[in-house]
């Protein structure tokens, strides 16, 4: 589909990965990784993904990420929602970040979000910080946890404003004209 505003080409396929994958995706469409897909890709933009295989890069979604999958992901995820299903168990060694964060498996892990749940069955471990959790009769929560506003560390962030030009003090003392450097 193209923009009507400028022309830009829009993706707005699903993808359902069956087998080895290692290139971009970047799509208004969905995104299926079978159990036995194992997507390699840098870089998974979409509309929003059920992972039930090996997930290597980095997946972001615009709604629902789903992870139904037990292993490692070395990747970051990032999406409005994110639910870890009731048979998974999965290791994030990057933070996770979302506005919603329900968990119903098991999962080990940073998580940033407005809001966590661990459900009645649910396990989570690792250090939480969000503006709230609850963690239903059952479930378990082991892990630092900070309420309150997200704080993301530079490395996390995009650079949204141009970098200030360096800003001499102000002085005092009258301006005086540079004196060259001597000639050697």
């Amino acid at each position: 589909t193209i923009c009507p505003s400028c022309s830009a080409h829009i993706d707005l396929r699903d993808y359902k990965i069956t087998s080895g994958f290692s290139r971009s995706i970047r799509t208004r469409g969905d995104v299926h990784l079978t159990g036995k897909g194992d997507l390699a890709s840098s870089s998974v933009v979409c509309r929003s993904a059920l992972v039930e295989g090996r997930l290597r890069g980095n997946l972001h979604c615009d709604d629902t990420a789903t992870i139904n999958f037990s292993g490692k992901i070395p990747g970051r995820i990032s999406a409005r929602h994110v639910i870890v299903d009731r048979k998974a168990d999965v290791h994030c060694f990057r933070r996770i970040r979302a506005e919603s964060v329900d968990i119903r498996g098991r999962m080990s892990g940073e998580i940033a979000a407005q809001t966590v749940t661990v459900d009645r069955k649910g396990t989570l471990e690792g250090d939480v910080t969000a503006r709230a959790i609850t963690v239903e009769k059952g479930g378990m929560f082991s892990g630092q946890l900070v309420i309150g506003n997200i704080a993301f560390t530079q490395g996390e962030l995009l650079q949204q404003h141009e970098p200030a030009a360096p800003h001499a003090p102000e002085s005092d003392l009258p301006e005086t004209a540079p004196r060259p450097l001597p000639a050697t």
